[in-house]
């Protein structure tokens, strides 16, 4: 059985590999080898890990990503001006203009194909560096350029379909896409006193609580019937609904029983990437709603899985073959992209948010 200390050393370890992995300017990469996601830092990841680091303490590191962030948008400033013009007018902007979901390290565009118009990325962003600068009393004078084009971008097209946090289905609208904006543009309204921001966060919860329940729980995406591994984080960051509301309830207790196996969360049922594995960071998800909700020994149970599954090196992967949904999907993969992204530093990330809520880190 993995005690507490392991656990806690584990915690120290996923630190280091974050920390080891940072770039020069700020940025955290993804997966530092993985074929797919070499050379590019996500906002949604970052954001995520960045929470992790600055729950561990490492105030010096989150500010730098923050930076990283506040820089690569502050630069978009121009573009994001000329986007909401064209979206005031009326005009129907082309996907291919808008901001894209992963940068490179040094801030640009990348230059590979990818599923790029995923709006969630910028509410996490918005949540983290509110929730990081408030956490250890900062001045958000610093990052505040970069928060202003995050607020512009999402107030004016928070409503448009797009990709999922899994680069899938880009004709619907994800229920938690929904929140992470609510949560970002909330945070932005609480710090800035904006107006905008926080009609555009309330209308967002409004259109997920009105088309995006089903059968009292939250959706993968509205009108859909099914859940995502990613809905819990529709309570607890982002507070779409409080954690003592029954839809919070419902939802939490459909994603374990439709997706938790043994502690392990996937994705969504028809999951076929990399065979639809069991994901780390959803597990640390679940497990830091569950210790939100009063039930530490759910949490812990999730806390103990993901440290059962680093490698031998302590190193977290993005998912693992325990329990394949469509293991047949799985060596088309493979022979794609090479083994699984080992580390991601999303799962080292969430890894420290979960040990930290459940009072693990010194």
């Amino acid at each position: 059985m993995t005690t507490v200390e392991q656990l806690g050393a584990l915690a120290d370890h996923s630190h280091a590999v974050i920390t080891t992995h940072q770039h020069a300017g700020g940025a955290y990469p993804a997966s530092p080898t993985f074929s797919a996601y070499r050379g590019y830092a996500w906002l949604r990841d970052g954001g995520f890990t960045a929470e992790g680091v600055s729950r561990y303490g490492d105030v010096t590191s989150a500010n730098r990503f923050h930076d990283w962030v506040g820089r690569v948008l502050a630069d978009r400033r121009g573009q994001v001006d000329d986007l909401c013009a064209l979206r005031s007018a009326g005009a129907t902007v082309p996907v291919d203009r808008m901001l894209p979901t992963r940068f490179t390290f040094d801030g640009r565009n990348g230059s590979d194909p990818w599923w790029d118009f995923q709006t969630d990325g910028y509410g996490t962003w918005l949540w983290s560096v509110v929730t990081h600068a408030e956490r250890h009393g900062l001045d958000l004078d610093r990052w505040r350029p970069g928060i202003e084009v995050a607020v512009d971008f999402l107030t004016a097209f928070w409503d448009l379909p797009c990709f999922d946090w899994w680069e899938e289905h880009d004709e619907h609208r994800h229920v938690s896409t929904l929140a992470a904006i609510h949560g970002g543009l909330s945070a932005a309204a609480r710090v800035l006193g904006s107006d905008r921001a926080a009609e555009a966060a309330d209308a967002a919860r409004r259109l997920a609580l009105t088309d995006g329940v089903r059968d009292g729980h939250l959706t993968k995406w509205l009108g859909s019937g099914a859940v995502d591994g990613s809905l819990p984080a529709c309570v607890v960051p982002f507070g779409l609904v409080g954690v003592d509301d029954p839809i919070a309830t419902a939802t939490l207790a459909k994603v374990a029983t439709d997706l938790d196996v043994d502690g392990g969360v996937h994705r969504f049922t028809a999951d076929v990437f990399y065979g639809g594995g069991q994901w780390l960071l959803l597990s640390a998800l679940l497990g830091w709603n569950l210790a939100r909700a009063g039930d530490r020994a759910g949490a812990r149970r999730h806390l103990t899985w993901i440290a059962d599954h680093a490698t031998a090196d302590g190193e977290f992967p993005e998912q693992v073959p325990d329990h394949l949904l469509h293991p047949a999907s799985r060596q088309e993969w493979v022979d794609k992209w090479g083994p699984v992204a080992t580390p991601l530093l999303w799962s080292h990330g969430m890894y420290l948010i979960l040990a930290d809520e459940l009072g693990l880190l010194t």
